[in-house]
């Protein structure tokens, strides 16, 4: 999910390295082996085996959590899938992964192979779930399969010195944008997601078609206004990166006044130092689509209640604003008003001081469903 770079992690390697003992369900008292298998880079394994599974371990000391990374990116949750597949066509009793960290675009896959159980309305923390993508992956229903572990949101950064009015709607930043040519810089839809989310938001926003292409049935006639809106999106006056970091080295540097940028990047460069403190972000109506990272738990979970209790531990208010707030930079993956108020003063007004959680509920969109963006990104190429 993070779209930083990666040293190897296990999954990177295949699938063979994906191996541990299973761990059998144990009885009160006993040791416990949990089993939690993420992917993405290695800021992901480092997160489940030495902050979360460190303070996990220390509330329940008859536990051990054992963390594997499954690689990067799309691929490390296919890793993921693939060994649960394999488990599930051997017949196997209880599978040796008790709990995932999976994107999006591989639930359709997990639920239609029947992988997962339906465990969020068995956890106190799933009434505090809000978000559109708790219930919807890119098109495909996960409701109750799923918690997101934290979002990852797109927005407009700006330099407040270059833009002293920034736009609050998609019809004011074209005004702006061609009143101020090559000031607004994005990456198209190849280098980072960033640039992505903004043709996604864009094409929203001029089919007015956001509940068709988010939830609605796959109809190619849909993509009737696609060519238009892209021709008018190209023959603006705008800078184009290389990708999500150039976008962001470029606002740092001056070289442009405006961008789409992830949220967390942002934030994780203003406090390492790297990134003017002076710019500010802003989510414009009707908004940009971001992503969440999904805690799952298998069907045939070796320790399905400790599983259960690991998620619901991971998605409390408490690790929320200290982990995922404070220590990551990400929004929560659990609705912002129930960890507000536990979050410290200066990275509440670093998240949330510019995009507050009014603005992510109502601006915050989702990807469209597969087809439908698999068919964007095409369009945007060829037109």
């Amino acid at each position: 999910m993070k779209r930083v770079k990666s040293w190897m992690m296990l999954g990177a390697i295949g699938l063979a390295v994906l191996t541990w003992g299973l761990a059998s369900p144990a009885s009160a008292g006993e040791k416990i082996v949990l089993n939690v298998v993420t992917a993405g880079d290695t800021n992901m394994h480092e997160l489940q085996k030495s902050v979360f599974g460190t303070a996990f371990m220390q509330k329940f000391p008859n536990v051990e959590i054992n963390a594997v990374g499954s690689g990067p990116g799309d691929p490390g949750s296919r890793v993921i899938f693939q060994k649960l597949k394999s488990q599930k066509d051997a017949n196997v009793a209880k599978y040796d992964i008790d709990v995932a960290i999976v994107h999006q675009s591989i639930m359709p896959d997990m639920l239609q192979n029947d992988l997962l159980a339906k465990y969020g309305p068995e956890i106190a923390t799933y009434k505090l779930m809000t978000a559109a993508d708790g219930r919807n992956a890119l098109g495909f229903n996960v409701e109750g399969y799923v918690m997101p572990m934290f979002h990852s949101q797109v927005v407009l950064a700006y330099h407040p010195d270059m833009v002293t009015n920034p736009p609050n709607t998609f019809d004011e930043l074209v005004a702006w944008i061609r009143a101020n040519p090559k000031k607004f810089g994005y990456n198209g839809v190849k280098g980072g997601m960033s640039g992505t989310a903004f043709v996604t938001g864009w094409t929203y926003w001029k089919t007015g078609k956001y509940d068709q292409y988010a939830k609605g049935a796959y109809d190619k006639s849909a993509q009737a206004g696609w060519p238009a809106a892209i021709k008018e999106l190209k023959g603006l006056p705008v800078t184009m990166t290389t990708g999500n970091n150039d976008t962001l080295d470029k606002l740092n540097r001056g070289e442009i006044a405006m961008g789409p940028v992830w949220v967390d990047m942002l934030i994780n460069m203003k406090n390492e130092g790297r990134m003017d403190p002076k710019i500010k972000m802003k989510l414009i109506s009707p908004g940009f689509p971001g992503q969440p990272m999904y805690l799952v738990v298998s069907k045939k979970a070796a320790n399905y209640e400790m599983a259960k209790k690991y998620v619901e531990f991971i998605t409390s208010p408490e690790q929320q604003a200290k982990v995922i707030v404070e220590r990551n930079g990400w929004l929560p993956g659990i609705d912002a008003k129930h960890v507000l108020p536990v979050v410290a003063p200066k990275a509440k007004a670093m998240l949330f001081g510019d995009v507050p959680p009014d603005a992510l509920e109502k601006y915050g969109l989702v990807f469209p469903q597969q087809q439908y963006f698999k068919d964007m990104l095409t369009a945007y190429e060829e037109n």
